[in-house]
């Protein structure tokens, strides 16, 4: 993995997950938990803030987009349709996106596994 010009880092229970000075983000581990992020790479641009559960990472992307990957029952498969995310939380196995304030204030989405707060 290149691991330069690294700003944060966040963790699976098996797996890494980098973001770099220029919003790329780099994963290891085990491919299955997020150490594979493959087949989002082309997505993982502008990223600022990256969130795990215990199995699945969730990056936010400062055009307020969300990209996840890693273990699909865990949070891996959801929040990509988000848009004007402002800020995305974790439990053990999902994740929680607030989003924009609209007329009615902001709101929240959840997806992930529902016994861990997913939808």
């Amino acid at each position: 993995a290149d691991l330069h010009n690294v700003e944060a880092i966040q963790a699976t229970l098996y797996a890494f997950a980098a973001i770099r000075s220029d919003g790329s983000v780099v994963t290891w581990g085990d491919p299955h938990n997020g150490g594979d992020s493959s087949q989002v790479q082309a997505l993982l641009q502008g990223v600022h803030r990256i969130q795990a559960t215990e199995k699945a990472f969730a990056a936010l992307r400062r055009d307020g987009r969300v990209i996840c990957w890693g273990d699909e029952l865990r949070g891996g498969a959801g929040g990509s349709e988000l848009q004007e995310v402002e800020a995305i939380q974790a439990s053990a196995g999902a994740f929680a996106a607030l989003l924009g304030a609209g007329a009615c204030g902001s709101t929240v989405q959840c997806w992930g596994d529902p016994a861990a707060g997913g939808d």
